[in-house]
């Protein structure tokens, strides 16, 4: 049998062959080197992204931390301050306690003695009412335990169940908070 190429021709080839498959490496080692600096450049993307996130999120970390802080400095001060203007507002009725114990010493009539104190029990009152105090509404008021406490309960047919006959305690109350709840006698059946 004989090789109907001739060695020649078939080194020929064998050298086109090997010239072939070494510019598919090339082209195979330009594709991974383009897929190489493709990822390179998405990594490099995704990083910049993250760092970006990550100096936010550090930034709102140190926002909500310094909003904390701010908040519980104020939530101090309004307990150690917040009565700072009833408290002003107080001292005027104390001066008239005191220029009323003066006055009393010398003062021989009652009757300038009692218009005097009623002066000042309304003027204290008047303080506490404008800075939110309201008295609990009671005597012929039906008895609601919210605001009112029973500490006497009188069988009688001259009100309704449940009506409030007398206060004998104010009660106070500072917007929907109850203060004090009114001590109160209320009617039973006889």
């Amino acid at each position: 049998m004989s090789n109907p190429f001739k060695k020649e021709e078939m080194e020929d080839n064998i050298e086109d062959v090997k010239t072939a498959v070494g510019e598919a490496d090339v082209v195979v080692s330009n594709d991974q080197q383009n897929n190489e600096t493709e990822d390179i450049v998405e990594n490099t993307d995704l990083e910049e992204k993250y760092e970006k996130l990550n100096n936010q999120y550090i930034r709102l970390a140190a926002d909500f931390d310094n909003f904390r802080k701010r908040q519980a400095q104020e939530r101090e001060s309004l307990l150690k301050y917040g009565g700072e203007n009833i408290l002003k507002k107080l001292l005027e009725v104390l001066d008239n306690f005191e220029r009323g114990e003066k006055a009393n010493e010398t003062v021989d009539d009652c009757e300038k003695l009692k218009e005097s104190f009623t002066l000042v029990h309304k003027q204290l009152l008047d303080v506490l009412l404008k800075s939110g105090l309201e008295v609990i509404e009671s005597e012929g008021k039906e008895f609601d335990p919210n605001f009112h406490e029973a500490v006497m309960q009188t069988p009688t047919s001259e009100y309704p169940e449940h009506t409030i006959i007398s206060e004998l305690q104010k009660g106070y109350k500072m917007g929907d908070r109850v203060l004090r709840a009114a001590l109160v006698n209320v009617a039973t059946q006889e």
